[in-house]
C-alpha cells in the first residue's frame, strides 16, 4: 500500500489521506463482502468520509480520525499479507486497538498486526491464534513464566488458549504429557449425591475440556493418548499427594476451588513443568463461608517470580458480541448495587444451605 503526503487545511483543521492497494490484493479482501469491513470503518470512523474508487482509497476529515484510518489500513495491508484474511470482528478490534493506543491507555508496543498474525496451533484445517491483546499478553506469559493465571469473564478464551499451548508444547517435545483438571462439581467436589459411576459422575465437568481438545487433535487419537497416560483429564482431587514433572497443567474453573485446595493443587508442580490456573472470580460457586482460592491466591502470589497474573475484561470476550455487553451489564449493576452476579453477596449461600 502506497501513501500520498496528507494535507491539512488549516482553517477546518482537515486532513486528506490517499491509499493505493496492490494489485495482487483483491479488493474484496480490503472491503470485504459487499463492503462489510468498509461499512464496520465508516461506521466506527464518523469525522472521515471515506471514499473507493478502483484500488484506490481516500480519508477526508478529522486530522485525529484520518490518520487513525490510515494506521488502519496499514494494518491491515500487513494482515492480508500473511495470507490470513481480515474480518468483521478483527476490524473491530484493530480500531480498538489503535483507539487505546492513541488514547494512552495502551502500555505496549503491539500493533493489531501483531496480535492478529500470531499463530499458536494449526490443527485440522484452522489456526488458533490470539485476538485480543491481553489474549496475545496472556498466551506470551505462558511462553515466559512457570506459573500462570488467567482470570477473566466467560467467552475471553483463558481456557482455550492454555489448551492450544498445552497442545502445542507436547508435540514440540517441550513436555511429555498433558494434564487437565478442574473442581468436579460446583460446591466442593460432592460427587456422592449424583447417580452413577464414578466416571458418570464427573464426566459433565469435565466434558468442556475433551471439547477443547476434540478441536486441537486428531479425535481417533485422543483415546490412545489418554489410554498411554500422555493426555489425562481429571478432578481436581486427583491430584492430591502427586508430583507432576515434565507435564503442562492446567487447572481451569479455578474459582471453585477453595483456599486449601489451591495450595494443594500449586505444590504439585514438578520440574521441567508449566502450570496455568483459569477462572473467573465474578462467577464463585462455593458455599457461603468458603473462601475462594482464586480470589485469595492473588494477594498471596502477585510479584512472586515467575509467576504472572494476566487478567482479560469484557473487551477481550470472543463469542457473541452480546456477550461482552452482558458481562458489561452485570458488572455495573453489581457495582451500583453491592452485589455478586445478581443477588446479594452471601444470600445465593445461605439458601442453597437452607434446612442443613
Amino acid at each position: 500500500m502506497t501513501q500520498t503526503p496528507t494535507a491539512h487545511s488549516s482553517a477546518q483543521e482537515q486532513a486528506r489521506a490517499h491509499f493505493t492497494v496492490p494489485a495482487k490484493h483483491p479488493m474484496v479482501t480490503v472491503l470485504g463482502s459487499g463492503d462489510a469491513l468498509l461499512r464496520v470503518i465508516e461506521k466506527a470512523f464518523p469525522a472521515a468520509d471515506i471514499h473507493v474508487r478502483g484500488n484506490e482509497i481516500s480519508a477526508v476529515g478529522d486530522a485525529g480520525e484520518v490518520a487513525l484510518v490510515q494506521r488502519l489500513f496499514d494494518e491491515m495491508m500487513l494482515v492480508l499479507r500473511t495470507g490470513q484474511p481480515m474480518t468483521e470482528d478483527a476490524v473491530e478490534r484493530s480500531i480498538a486497538m489503535l483507539r487505546a493506543s492513541e488514547n494512552g491507555e495502551g502500555d505496549g508496543q503491539e500493533t493489531p498486526a501483531e496480535v492478529l498474525t500470531q499463530n499458536i496451533l494449526s490443527s485440522r484445517g484452522r489456526t488458533i491464534r490470539p485476538k485480543t491483546l491481553n489474549q496475545k499478553r496472556y498466551v506470551d506469559a505462558i511462553d515466559k513464566h512457570t506459573v500462570v493465571f488467567g482470570i477473566g469473564p466467560a467467552g475471553t478464551g483463558k481456557t482455550y488458549l492454555a489448551m492450544a499451548k498445552a497442545v502445542q508444547a507436547l508435540q514440540s517435545k517441550q513436555v511429555n504429557r498433558i494434564i487437565l483438571t478442574r473442581p468436579a462439581v460446583e460446591a466442593g467436589e460432592r460427587l456422592g449425591f449424583l447417580p452413577g459411576t464414578l466416571y458418570e459422575k464427573i464426566d459433565p465437568y469435565l466434558r468442556p475440556l475433551y471439547d477443547a481438545l476434540h478441536d486441537m487433535l486428531d479425535p481417533d487419537s485422543i483415546p490412545r493418548l489418554m489410554a498411554a497416560g500422555t493426555i489425562e483429564v481429571a478432578p481436581l482431587a486427583y491430584m492430591r499427594g502427586r508430583t507432576l514433572n515434565d507435564a503442562f497443567i492446567i487447572l481451569d474453573e479455578a474459582q471453585n476451588t477453595s483456599a486449601e485446595q489451591m495450595k494443594m493443587f500449586l505444590t504439585r508442580l514438578g520440574f521441567d513443568s508449566k502450570v496455568v490456573v483459569t477462572g473467573d472470580v465474578t462467577q464463585v460457586d462455593l458455599p457461603t463461608g468458603t473462601k475462594s482460592g482464586l480470589r485469595q491466591v492473588q494477594d498471596i502470589l502477585e510479584g512472586v517470580e515467575d509467576v504472572h497474573f494476566s487478567r482479560l475484561t469484557s473487551h477481550d470476550v470472543v463469542r457473541h458480541k452480546l456477550v461482552g455487553r452482558i458481562v458489561d451489564a452485570y458488572e455495573k449493576y453489581d457495582s451500583e448495587n453491592g452485589t455478586e452476579n445478581g443477588t446479594h453477596k452471601g444470600a445465593r449461600g445461605r439458601a442453597g444451605h437452607k434446612g442443613k
